[in-house]
């Protein structure tokens, strides 16, 4: 078959598709319980503010919308992953569509992320980090598309995308730097004017109710960020050994990537600094990892692998612009084996780890526990009205309030359950 511009599309639509069926159906049929991040979002969901102790709210607002749509069905979360998924394929794809005039590149530049783990094997767990992938990438195309037109809408959307995705996560705030680096950089070369600001208004707007909340709660999700990367606790080694880690891991999660680019190329190119497409991609590729990088040594903290997940969205579109004109589709026959075999063993190897590893939150048995509370709650004849709150923490509470048909709200406790009325009238159940 002749590889043309409609044969290109449809086949990346069918991708899209199998991939979206494929981590779908395999999770909802080897795993017994949602794993411990989205019952975690879940819990935050059905009692929803403009921020919670661990995170900002995104996730917790969109997995209250597919509960309120499908309820305590373990596949609809499962689905929402892949949705944040597919939507930053396609993203990645249109953003390609800037850089190549060959639709194979936009395509390859999708395709190559299926050497990377973070878009396959770890997809099924719903978390922030997954919620923050199409934000990060829809602000990155926003961000060229601002650039390339100048236009106040193209500039509000990026304000708006940049928004949803600091409200995913807050380690949105390098990709942040990587746009800011590139906008004074372009605006000192007088290659656009002082017009990207106004996405600063619609940034703020988005941003705004949870600023509010930040205030009123003493700050506690940036104080548990600091917490999780080991803050305070640094002796001088740190500052060597965890960016030199950090360094190995990526090395390491790139090696698949990298393998399968050299089907199709070398890796012989000449740079061009003076490229402002080249500059764009460095921006939006390089500089975040970096500055990371530089967070780590300069604080001497960990990174915790996951948290890089969004960051290698658009490696593909750097590494095949760069090396573009040492490309030989000629090759692509060994692309697509060394492809095939990545997009085939990781959900079989998903699959052997879920049904074989018997011991995950995974195989936490939730329905059952919820049956166990429901009774308890009912036998206590001194209870009087119906099962309003469960008092817990994110997990065992957490449980209880997705898999109970009363979907009672979930209020934060860290040593034992209780399950309560509407009045908060509350029993210890565990």
């Amino acid at each position: 078959m002749a590889i043309n511009k409609n044969n290109i599309i449809n086949f990346f639509y069918i991708f899209l598709t199998i991939h979206l069926i494929i981590w779908t159906f395999i999770p909802t049929l080897t795993n017994n319980n949602l794993p411990l991040d989205t019952i975690e979002a879940l819990a935050w969901g059905s009692n929803l503010d403009w921020g919670f102790n661990k995170h900002p709210p995104m996730s917790a607002f969109l997995v209250e919308i597919f509960y309120q749509i499908f309820g305590a069905q373990d596949w609809a979360y499962y689905l929402l992953s892949q949705i944040c998924v597919i939507i930053s394929f396609f993203v990645v794809f249109k953003l390609g569509e800037e850089f190549f005039e060959n639709k194979v590149f936009c395509l390859l530049s999708v395709l190559l992320l299926e050497g990377i783990y973070f878009y396959n094997f770890t997809t099924p767990e719903f978390n922030v980090n997954v919620c923050l992938m199409p934000f990060w990438s829809l602000t990155a195309l926003y961000l060229w598309k601002g650039f390339r037109d100048n236009k106040i809408i193209d500039w509000l959307l990026l304000g708006l995308f940049a928004g949803l995705g600091f409200l995913s996560k807050y380690l949105f705030i390098y990709l942040g730097l990587g746009i800011d680096i590139f906008l004074v950089y372009m605006i000192y070369k007088k290659k656009i004017d002082f017009k990207c600001l106004v996405s600063i208004i619609s940034f703020l707007i988005v941003l705004l109710p949870h600023l509010i909340w930040l205030s009123e709660n003493d700050y506690v999700t940036i104080t548990y960020g600091l917490d999780r990367t080991g803050t305070g606790d640094q002796n001088f080694l740190d500052h060597i050994t965890h960016p030199l880690i950090f360094l190995g891991k990526q090395i390491g999660i790139l090696i698949p990537f990298f393998l399968m680019f050299l089907f199709l190329s070398n890796l012989k190119s000449k740079f061009n600094f003076k490229d402002n497409k080249l500059l764009f991609l460095l921006a939006i590729n390089i500089v975040p990892i970096a500055m990371v990088f530089l967070t780590s040594m300069i604080m001497g903290v960990k990174i915790r692998t996951m948290w890089m997940t969004p960051f290698y969205l658009f490696f593909g579109v750097l590494v095949i612009y760069i090396f573009q004109s040492q490309i030989n589709l000629n090759k692509l026959k060994g692309f697509t084996t060394a492809f095939l075999i990545l997009f085939i063993f990781s959900p079989f190897a998903y699959a052997y780890v879920s049904i074989t590893e018997t011991d995950k939150r995974t195989d936490y048995f939730g329905k059952e526990e919820a049956k166990k509370a429901r009774e308890f709650y009912g036998n206590q004849i001194e209870v009087i009205g119906d099962l309003s709150f469960v008092k817990g923490n994110e997990w065992l509470a957490g449980n209880l309030s997705y898999h109970l048909d009363e979907r009672p709200k979930w209020i934060y406790n860290s040593s034992n359950i209780f399950l309560c009325n509407k009045n908060l009238e509350c029993i210890k159940y565990k």
